[in-house]
């Protein structure tokens, strides 16, 4: 197993943003290469973008089920390990479902899926199959949510009490996809972006991050969607009230005509002896707050640190990490597991650190639970299963 280990990639050809974040994060730490692709639907443009990445010919596939065909003919030694899936959400169930009964783990961008019904049988494929499988919740890999989720693990907070995690854009402010945006054509339509618009693009994104930093799960919601650019088909600002299951209370806000905003991804949470908030925008800083004590600021590198945030820091402290780098640590995670996997050894437990199965098919369901408050009269409604 002295070698890297090889990934095709299904969808990210040219013109595609998140194709391309997906490799640069996969190369960062040496522990992955693109050997490769169907990079597109239309062959033509598979193939061009094939050689843009200076692939070899022959590894560059017209559409997924030839290139998943193709590579489990080949000898071991030779074909791919695992299959990066990487296209609109309408795309992702039929290649993670072939790649998994043809052998091939997966990386899947998030939402799992187009719908539930497509996720819950992707569990049965997963389950089945017994490989390995991670779904992109990119955020999750920054240094200082580790540092957060292993504070709250410690009980530094003492009881969770409330949380309050915002995601606002503002580039969906008009009707952009009427005017040949293409990311904002699909993630707009419901064919391909399916039931839900901003709460599946990014609020997604804010449900997971406040479980998978407090450890807790979402019981109930109260939600209020809106769309408000006329002749937009789905809706485009998120207002969500939350249970938790230990009883503390949550916002939910996400939005993609917040105008003038980027990427303001935030969440504060406040435990009955301390609080804790981080921002992605100032990724190294961690804010820990105690009563009568003046506010603490945590910095990636920088003093005793949980191991979960010390091994995905890359650098010395000062330097920032962003975005990409906090997708290189699921990558990372994900391929020193399948290395373990491969060579039978038991992985390391540390690099299991990586979103899965559950946090996909509960990102599924709190789409479905959103909509189904929204179109309620009545004030709760229990997260689906």
């Amino acid at each position: 197993m002295n070698r890297k280990m090889r990934m095709g990639m299904v969808g990210g050809g040219i013109g595609a943003f998140i194709g391309a974040v997906h490799r640069m994060a996969a190369a960062i730490d040496n522990e992955i290469e693109l050997v490769c692709g169907a990079f597109s639907s239309d062959p033509e443009r598979s193939k061009q973008s094939g050689e843009m990445l200076y692939l070899p010919e022959e590894r560059v596939y017209p559409d997924y089920r030839t290139m998943i065909l193709e590579e489990k003919k080949l000898p071991e030694g030779q074909r791919m390990d695992f299959v990066a899936i990487v296209t609109p959400n309408h795309m992702h169930f039929g290649p993670a479902k072939m790649a998994l009964e043809n052998g091939f783990h997966v990386v899947l961008d998030k939402p799992m899926t187009l719908n539930t019904e497509e996720a819950k049988e992707l569990k049965e494929v997963i389950e089945k199959s017994g490989l390995l499988f991670c779904l992109t919740h990119n955020y999750t890999g920054y240094p200082m949510v580790k540092e957060a989720r292993s504070i709250i693990a410690s009980g530094k907070l003492g009881k969770i009490r409330k949380v309050v995690v915002e995601y606002p854009q503002g580039w969906l402010n008009a009707l952009v996809e009427a005017s040949g945006n293409k990311q904002a054509e699909w993630r707009t339509d419901p064919a391909r972006s399916g039931a839900a618009g901003c709460i599946g693009d990014i609020g997604t994104h804010a449900f997971n991050l406040a479980e998978y930093i407090t450890g807790l799960k979402v019981t109930e919601i109260c939600a209020d969607l809106t769309t408000f650019v006329e002749g937009r088909k789905l809706e485009d600002d998120a207002n969500l009230l939350l249970h938790f299951e230990n009883g503390a209370k949550g916002v939910l806000h996400s939005s993609q005509i917040s105008v003038g905003e980027e990427n303001n991804f935030n969440i504060r949470i406040y435990g009955e002896v301390g609080g804790l908030w981080w921002h992605q925008m100032e990724p190294n800083t961690l804010e820990y707050t105690q009563p009568g004590k003046p506010k603490q600021l945590l910095r990636t590198g920088v003093g005793e640190l949980s191991n979960a945030s010390k091994i995905s820091t890359r650098i010395p402290a000062g330097h920032p990490e962003g975005y990409i780098e906090a997708f290189a640590i699921l990558y990372r995670n994900f391929a020193k597991t399948l290395r373990s996997r491969l060579k039978g050894e038991t992985p390391d437990p540390a690099y299991l650190d990586f979103p899965g199965l559950e946090a996909g098919l509960r990102g599924m369901l709190f789409i479905d639970t959103v909509i189904k408050s929204n179109q309620s009269n009545e004030k709760w409604t229990k997260m689906l299963e």
